[in-house]
């Protein structure tokens, strides 16, 4: 009889112990982003600069100039998704590229600046 009691025990530990430290798989954040760019090659350094920052997905719409993205928030966020795509030469939402790294984008690329539109 105590073998029993002392078996149950051990069951009953081991599952709530498997129960407690189980790690919950992330799940990933879905987020629409506001990009300004013009071309083919707006798309893909856009796209890039996304994923380089830890997006899973990145899709940019050269006509909406909203880019979907998906990340996990345990990797990155969509503050550091933006940051990088503005290091890269793109005014987002909330960021602005550099004038220099702007200014170095091929004449394609370079688009109504979204401060030029507030003066």
């Amino acid at each position: 009889m105590k073998n029993k009691i002392l078996f149950a025990s051990i069951v009953a530990f081991v599952l709530s112990a498997s129960v407690t430290f189980a790690q919950t798989k992330p799940t990933p954040k879905s987020e629409t982003i506001k990009v300004w760019g013009n071309c083919g090659m707006c798309k893909t350094t856009i796209e890039t600069a996304a994923k380089d920052a830890g997006a899973s997905t990145a899709v940019w719409n050269k006509t909406t100039k909203m880019l979907k993205i998906t990340y996990l928030t345990s990797a990155t966020s969509n503050t550091k998704i933006q940051e990088k795509i503005a290091s890269v030469g793109y005014d987002t939402k909330d960021q602005t590229a550099p004038d220099a790294v702007y200014n170095e984008l091929p004449e394609c690329c370079q688009y109504e600046r979204k401060a030029a539109k507030k003066n």
